[in-house]
């Protein structure tokens, strides 16, 4: 309930972490039926990187800022169109002021069919994401703790759809809590697509998380790590990952392409590193690149 990600939003984490973000919601595109997006810890929906919070820790131009008005090898930028094309579209008049959190960059996405579920727990920040999207009928606000949305609020109605699980972490046991909450879900909506987010940093028990993923037997679980510099000298965090079940076929291609590309842009030191690999599914652990 203390967290706030505007001294955060855009860096390197959320670099990763929406880029996937954008790929999932496309390849859901490419049917034309309905699909829903269940945001469970959706914060504000959007950032003002001008203000003093996100000044103060300029953490966005160690992230997007190496991004937004670069030129890209084709690959790499084929990959990442569609999270580019929205924090474009979010200024049109150049520069970098305004960032999407994942509730406002899925809905810039979204065909008219398509629709958004948002969960925030926090008063102020509830406050202001129902403002963002008010008069919006495509999307549905609520005041809820997220990991209760992952029971009560699936399967949705549209039998498709992607549930990104984002938790702030300040709090102890949230990687238990985060396969846990996947168990739950899974049940209720066993062919959704699910994309839980997690830190990297020192002491983190990364190994024991991904043990329990994969004692939860479910068939196709892809993971994706980040780091931009390491994690022995520091207190804060060195990298992130993601975790997506049932991956679009598509998406390792896209993250072999992506990932390298981003280790070498965003790296603070030469410990940076990245992997993409199976957790369960098509093929064994891939050792880093």
């Amino acid at each position: 309930m203390n967290y706030r990600h505007i001294y955060h939003a855009g860096n390197f984490a959320d670099v990763l972490k929406h880029a996937v973000l954008a790929r999932l919601v496309t390849h859901l595109k490419q049917k034309d039926k309905a699909f829903r997006v269940l945001d469970t810890h959706a914060g504000i929906g959007l950032y003002d990187l001008s203000s003093e919070e996100a000044q103060k820790t300029g953490e966005w131009r160690d992230g997007i800022g190496r991004l937004i008005d670069v030129e890209l090898p084709a690959p790499v930028a084929a990959v990442l169109e569609p999270y580019r094309s929205v924090v474009r579209e979010l200024n049109p008049d150049g520069g970098l002021t305004h960032y999407p959190g994942s509730p406002k960059l899925v809905r810039l996405l979204f065909r008219p069919q398509d629709r958004l579920s948002a969960m925030e727990l926090h008063p102020e920040d509830f406050e202001t994401l129902h403002r963002l999207f008010e008069g919006d009928f495509q999307s549905r606000i609520t005041r809820l703790d997220g990991w209760l949305a992952l029971g009560a609020h699936l399967p949705p109605k549209e039998k498709r759809g992607l549930v990104l699980v984002d938790p702030p972490f300040e709090v102890e046991g949230e990687y238990e809590r985060l396969v846990d909450g996947l168990a739950k879900a899974h049940r209720r909506f066993a062919g959704g697509i699910y994309c839980l987010w997690y830190p990297l940093k020192k002491g983190a028990p990364i190994k024991a998380f991904h043990e329990a993923l994969r004692a939860l037997d479910i068939p196709k679980m892809l993971a994706a790590e980040l780091s931009v510099r390491s994690d022995r000298d520091i207190t804060g965090l060195a990298g992130s990952g993601l975790v997506i079940v049932n991956p679009p076929y598509t998406l390792k291609g896209e993250l072999d392409i992506l990932l390298p590309f981003l280790k070498e842009k965003l790296r603070q030191d030469r410990f940076a590193s990245a992997r993409c690999f199976w957790l369960r599914g098509e093929a064994p652990l891939n050792r880093g690149t």
